[in-house]
């Protein structure tokens, strides 16, 4: 039985073997707007099936819900995790860069490194480029962030971040670089951490983290640059907040700066810029700043955020670029941001 079979016109029939089932609903928070598609249809040999789309190419999550208990897709081993929770993962072939291509591939690993400021064990991922493991070189360093309802697998299986790297290095489009993507939760629980003043958070756990740990670590086991011009960091919603908390404590230490679907959380960024100031005042920490990214889309609810952070920045001489995209919150728009910020960095 094919659990998942893409169709010509790119729809796709979703199917699960469950015969005792008295109801099976389709979940996915990639495909919107599923509707009346979401309920399951029983046929007489006890497979339940649905058909959505089409769906442009990419990648997306599901589950199936079988009377009332959330499930992977037991005919697939393609899973992505989120923060607290697996889904099965589902990639529709007809991207220019997110497909699996015969070009050189590079590596991502999954990394366990002993946090001294959480005092305790933690987890990254880290994508090296193809020819890492056989050359001496040193390679420049992007930091890439989560958002909030995912973990630090989520940008190298719905992302696609390792296959877009590939893809546009063979391409000449992308410098090659080492990729670290670190777990932006400190806990399960929906608090966030890290992201800086106007945010109403308790905690700073993963700035402290990231500062004291994760970037130590990352650039004392791979060989990378340790400068300011080699030195990226973007994230997603969650991770676009932490982005500008990190990267405008320690602007000295990024040339480029990418905010994707995110800006200064709360309803006042006060806060925020009195915690920064010092960074945002500084003369000559501007001149060192190469790029500073920002793309939301205009369905996003996060749009008013990324305007009011982007007006601060050029309130205080900063010159971001900002771009409004069509669409709202979701992984359609930020592989799409990553294509488009990756090739401006490094050059």
């Amino acid at each position: 039985m094919n659990s998942a079979e893409i169709l010509p016109d790119r729809q796709v029939t979703f199917r699960i073997f469950a015969p005792e089932a008295t109801t099976v609903r389709f979940a996915s928070s990639d495909i919107m707007n599923l509707g009346p598609k979401a309920q399951m249809t029983k046929n007489e040999n006890g497979v339940w099936e649905t058909t959505v789309g089409p769906l442009e190419p990419g990648a997306y999550r599901y589950n199936f819900v079988v009377n009332g208990v959330s499930t992977t897709d037991p005919q697939s081993a393609l899973v992505s995790e989120s923060n607290t929770r697996l889904q099965s993962l589902l990639i529709v072939p007809g991207s220019e860069w997110m497909d699996t291509k015969d070009v050189p591939r590079g590596a991502v690993a999954q990394v366990t490194y002993y946090s001294k400021a959480l005092q305790r064990f933690r987890r990254m991922h880290v994508y090296t480029p193809p020819g890492y493991e056989s050359d001496n070189k040193r390679y420049p360093v992007f930091y890439l962030l989560h958002g909030a309802m995912d973990n630090d697998n989520a940008w190298t299986s719905v992302g696609r971040a390792g296959f877009i790297l590939d893809n546009m290095i063979a391409a000449g489009k992308v410098k090659p670089m080492v990729v670290i993507m670190p777990a932006g939760r400190t806990t399960a629980s929906m608090r966030m951490s890290g992201i800086g003043g106007g945010g109403g958070q308790s905690s700073d756990e993963f700035y402290e983290d990231f500062v004291n740990d994760i970037m130590p670590y990352a650039e004392s086991h791979y060989r990378v640059y340790t400068d300011r011009e080699h030195r990226a960091i973007a994230g997603l919603s969650m991770g676009g907040a932490q982005t500008l908390h990190v990267a405008f404590k320690h602007l000295d230490k990024f040339a480029y700066i990418g905010v994707f679907s995110s800006g200064i959380f709360g309803n006042d960024t006060g806060a925020w810029e009195e915690s920064h100031l010092p960074n945002l005042t500084d003369a000559n920490l501007k001149k060192g700043v190469k790029l500073i990214w920002f793309n939301t889309g205009t369905e996003d609810g996060l749009i008013r955020n990324t305007r009011s952070t982007v007006e601060l920045l050029r309130k205080h001489g900063f010159n971001p670029v900002f771009k409004e995209s069509s669409g709202g919150h979701t992984w359609i728009n930020w592989r799409e941001y990553l294509i488009e910020f990756a090739p401006q960095l490094f050059q």
